[in-house]
């Protein structure tokens, strides 16, 4: 077992303006190394780097070179005291233990963040993040993982980990990574950690370009001309995906939700359970047939307009309206597979691509892309950036004509 080393020193990258330089305590266990502010700041001639002691010159020498072998002794007492106790002690942990504090647990602080998402409704975000998590403590034999662990070499090594153990594709691993980054970002802005102590400032995180599918206008077209019986399924799995290519990509969870209190003749008002962010969008006439002809006489405000959930279902439980819209979903996929080999449709077609779709078209006619951002509900405009490099990409095909 390697122990803990303590040495002090000028931290010449840290002067000031009046050429002045701090004194620190390096604590180095296992190669990693943290540090502990003296209180001192000298100028770089008053240091004796070799024998670690502020040089006789200085007036004030013999009461600094005292502290600072008192805080030397009280660090080497307090690393050897740990490591007498635990074999996995690291640096961090001795340097919260110096410094009085408590080391703060990963888990925990997760685990708040977690109960926060639950108790908004963001179920779908909830069971994401706690699917992650748990996947985390499995790795970590369900011990404490205090946020100074989570290092570089940690993460390279729970990346391999997730590869190699649980097969997980790189955009998977992405998204796992993604969330921890997302957490030490919290914890960074309550000051539970400070910028320099994020990992992922240092780790790169990697993701595969993947391939969005999205109709052609005669995709669409023969979609929209396909002879289904009327008032089936398909025929309504069929309308709604046509409605939400020309409705601003809707998602289909805000779809089975849509009421007709969402509409007002030419517009529709949606809360987007996603993110929570309203959007409103003018109906084109495509959108305002499909919507009519699903308007019965006997409705009332609170009817869904595509009639496949109940209005006097009680989905008051955000976990039970989730589970619902999850199936629903899945079942509607299956069909819309079975709607695009009638249509002659020969690429991977779910409702999702409807979104893929609408964005594609929409910046082919010239739709600033801002607009779309916000049909689509884009917490960033750089989300709504593939879609402009996927048109760009066909423009790009397109030139090759002169060739």
């Amino acid at each position: 077992m390697n122990m803990a080393t303590v040495k002090v020193l000028l931290r010449m990258n840290k002067l000031n303006d009046k050429g002045s330089a701090p004194l620190y305590l390096r604590i180095i266990k296992d190669r990693k190394a943290k540090f502990i502010s003296i209180g001192i700041s000298l100028k770089p001639s008053e240091w004796n780097e070799e024998t670690g002691k502020v040089r006789r010159s200085h007036p004030n020498s013999a009461r600094m070179n005292a502290l600072i072998a008192q805080r030397v002794a009280d660090a080497e007492g307090v690393s050897v005291e740990m490591e007498t106790k635990s074999k996995t002690i690291s640096s961090y942990k001795i340097k919260e233990k110096i410094l009085g504090l408590a080391p703060v647990d990963f888990f925990p602080f997760a685990g708040k963040h977690m109960k926060k998402l639950e108790k908004e409704g963001n179920i779908g975000t909830y069971l994401i993040y706690k699917s992650v998590i748990e996947k985390l403590k499995k790795y970590c034999n369900n011990k404490p993982l205090y946020f100074g662990d989570i290092t570089v070499s940690f993460l390279q090594a729970y990346e391999e980990h997730l590869k190699s153990e649980h097969h997980n594709k790189q955009n998977t691993i992405h998204n796992n990574l993604k969330i921890i980054r997302k957490l030490i970002n919290d914890a960074i802005r309550l000051d539970i950690l400070t910028r320099n102590d994020n990992p992922f400032y240092k780790f790169q995180m990697k993701l595969e370009k993947t391939t969005r599918e999205y109709l052609t206008e005669e995709e669409l077209k023969s979609l929209e001309n396909l002879e289904l019986l009327e008032n089936s399924k398909l025929c309504l799995y069929r309308d709604m995906y046509v409605f939400a290519v020309y409705a601003g990509g809707l998602r289909i969870s805000d779809l089975l939700l849509l009421r007709w209190s969402h509409f007002d003749g030419e517009r529709v008002q949606i809360q987007m359970r996603k993110t929570k962010s309203t959007v409103t969008v003018k109906l084109p006439n495509k959108a305002l047939e499909i919507l009519f002809f699903y308007r019965k006489e006997d409705n009332t405000p609170v009817h869904y307009v595509f009639p496949i959930l109940s209005h006097l279902a009680d989905y008051s439980d955000p976990k039970e309206l989730h589970k619902k819209l999850i199936t629903t979903t899945s079942n509607i996929d299956i069909r819309l597979k079975e709607i695009g080999k009638k249509a002659g449709i020969q690429k991977r077609f779910s409702f999702h691509t409807s979104r893929h779709t609408f964005a594609t078209w929409a910046l082919r006619k010239g739709i600033r892309i801002e607009y779309v951002s916000k049909l689509l509900g884009h917490s960033s405009i750089n989300e709504t950036q593939i879609y402009a490099k996927i048109v760009n990409e066909e423009l790009d095909k397109a030139m090759e004509v002169f060739n």
